[in-house]
């Protein structure tokens, strides 16, 4: 992979965005979001991203606020509904040349970019062509509530270290608003996300910000061809995460079911180099873009 070409995108209110950007003169660009605690450069977003360059495709990869290695200016950071900055994203990728954006997403990143084009719905951009998810948290209730169980516990508590380091840091920048003491007894995201989630970003507690960031609802407002790939043995989602109702997905999205993969996982290798996933993707922009 080549080094990218870096961008600070600077948000409405007054934060910053860090962009990735692969170019190679394409009119086409895949905009690639992460997962939660994530970053642009991680090996699943670099190998999805070579993948596509090796298409023909430019790629923007992009770091939700605070992560990437740079905390962000502002007291609140990244959530799974935070659509406004995946648009202030296309948006600015809509200012270039290109002619077809595809959009993709891992985990967190698939929920967000789902959501994102059922709140676009019909008044979504023309250029705007398609979309591939993975491991797609689409009710974040019901994945919290998995989360929650002792034995998912090596993984929450993971996720829950990452995020210690990190509001340790907010605290320290912003006293008045985030406060760490006792952070060590949260043990599941019903507790993270009732203190700090919530709160920090206009919830009135973890239940609103599930329900309102859900992308589960929104699936049948979705106009572009869009596909969801969750593995069966995935061991963060819930049962809500694989719907299967055309009243649910809507006319537009299609989801798939592998029976292996867990968590971002579609790491089949084939002659080529590409995992699983790399090639569905593939697949998927060559027969339907």
């Amino acid at each position: 992979m080549p080094a990218p070409q870096t961008e600070v995108l600077a948000t409405e209110d007054d934060d910053e965005l860090h962009l990735d950007w692969y170019r190679q003169g394409s009119d086409r660009v895949a905009v690639i979001s992460h997962g939660l605690e994530g970053h642009s450069r991680r090996p699943y977003v670099l190998g999805l991203a070579k993948a596509l360059m090796g298409q023909g495709w430019d790629v923007l990869a992009w770091n939700f606020r605070s992560c990437g290695g740079v905390m962000n200016l502002q007291p609140r950071f990244y959530h799974s509904g935070a659509t406004e900055d995946l648009h202030a994203v296309v948006t600015r990728t809509l200012s270039e040349r290109y002619r077809n954006v595809f959009l993709s997403g891992f985990s967190m990143g698939g929920n967000l970019t789902l959501l994102y084009l059922g709140q676009q719905g019909e008044q979504v951009d023309s250029r705007i062509s398609g979309a591939v998810t993975y491991s797609v948290p689409i009710d974040l209730a019901g994945c919290a509530d998995m989360l929650a169980l002792p034995s998912r516990r090596i993984y929450m508590q993971r996720f829950l270290n990452d995020l210690h380091g990190k509001m340790e840091e907010k605290s320290q920048r912003f006293p008045d608003r985030i406060d760490i003491t006792g952070f060590k007894n949260i043990r599941n995201f019903h507790e993270f996300d009732d203190r700090y989630t919530a709160p920090l970003h206009g919830f009135k507690d973890a239940t609103d910000y599930w329900a309102s960031c859900s992308a589960l609802h929104r699936l049948k407002d979705i106009r572009v061809p869009a596909l969801m790939v969750n593995a069966a043995d995935d061991p963060f989602l819930s049962a809500g995460c694989f719907p299967e109702s055309r009243k649910v997905l809507g006319s537009y999205v299609k989801i798939e079911v592998p029976k292996w993969g867990g968590h971002v996982g579609f790491v089949e290798h084939a002659r080529d180099g590409y995992y699983w996933s790399e090639r569905r993707v593939l697949d998927f922009v060559r027969n339907t873009i």
